[in-house]
């Protein structure tokens, strides 16, 4: 059966939007009412999922709170109608009202319910929490438009140690999609090795918490940056370099040695299975493969070999704080 969708604000919403969650959340997952109505339905959007006779069956909300970030909540499907593709309907409707709309997507998710949304591009970015009394974790797709397009192809777009089809690229949003999920999932270690740190590739905030994020995450991190020319850095404030001020035992920028073998395409490598390759130095074209350790351990060893012979950056040590 294919549903047919539509969307509502809350106060045109009709009851059923309301009787679905409150059978589902309410009465059969016993969440308290005052937790299940909350000021966040009065700006988000909401979807009602209706089968071929117009009988309602199922419902999620839409909302934003910053421009560039969408939430997606309250997805719920009526008892008698699970197992039928209903939510998956659902969920790809979604994914395709928000795949021009915005560059990030976010989701409390059931820890049951976990494997059902990796299908669709998200990924794990939180610790297991509770939130009326169930076991919860945040999940995160940094590239809707892309997990979108390739729903038709693949099983787990963009989840690192998962997606092992490579993606092509030839042009910046992409690239930068890519990049950002990779470096979004990566647990421990996170290596890069480019010319420079190009100022609209990589001088962004949301490369930046990334980036952070990746430092923090284990006490064995290994951030580690490896660029031909820092000029650019100390002419312009750049918020890598900032970062790496802060988290100075987390984060390492060294210099090529340019009298030892250098590799000829910048890369970007996370953990043991990630990779992004651009075939030239100034052309955003290339691939990315989520789930290519063999690739990635060929590459990891000329990256070590570069580390060895490279030296600090004197022009960023002696930058006043």
């Amino acid at each position: 059966m294919k549903p047919r969708f539509r969307k509502y604000s809350w106060q045109l919403a009709p009851d059923s939007i309301r009787d679905i969650r409150q059978r589902v959340f309410i009465d059969e997952q016993r969440v308290p009412p005052a937790l299940e109505w909350d000021d966040t339905d009065e700006i988000a959007d909401h979807y009602l999922a209706v089968d071929r006779n117009n009988q309602p069956i199922a419902t999620a909300r839409l909302f934003s709170t910053l421009e560039e970030t969408g939430y997606i909540g309250r997805m719920a499907v009526l008892p008698e109608h699970r197992g039928k593709g209903i939510g998956d309907a659902l969920f790809r409707h979604l994914m395709a009202e928000s795949a021009g709309r915005f560059q990030e997507l976010r989701l409390s998710a059931q820890q049951h319910a976990t494997g059902f949304y990796q299908r669709f591009g998200f990924h794990i970015c939180s610790a297991p929490y509770d939130d009326a009394g169930i076991p919860h974790l945040d999940m995160r797709c940094l590239a809707p438009a892309l997990a979108h397009q390739a729903l038709a192809k693949r099983s787990q777009p963009l989840i690192l140690g998962s997606d092992s089809e490579s993606w092509l690229f030839d042009h910046d949003d992409t690239l930068l999609g890519l990049m950002d999920s990779l470096i979004g999932q990566a647990g421990q270690r996170l290596w890069l090795y480019d010319r420079f740190l190009d100022h609209d590739l990589y001088d962004r905030h949301q490369l930046r918490e990334l980036v952070s994020a990746v430092a923090r995450r284990h006490r064995l991190s290994d951030v580690r940056l490896l660029i031909h020319d820092d000029k650019p850095l100390v002419q312009r404030r750049h918020q890598l370099v900032e970062l790496m001020r802060r988290l100075t035992s987390r984060i390492e920028l060294r210099l090529v040695n340019q009298d030892y073998p250098i590799e000829d395409q910048p890369f970007l490598l996370a953990d043991r299975e990630g990779i992004l390759c651009r075939h030239d130095f100034n052309k955003p074209e290339g691939f990315a493969n989520f789930a290519a350790g063999g690739r990635v351990k060929l590459k990891a060893e000329a990256f070590q070999r570069m580390w060895d012979a490279a030296r600090p950056s004197l022009e960023l040590r002696e930058l006043p704080i």
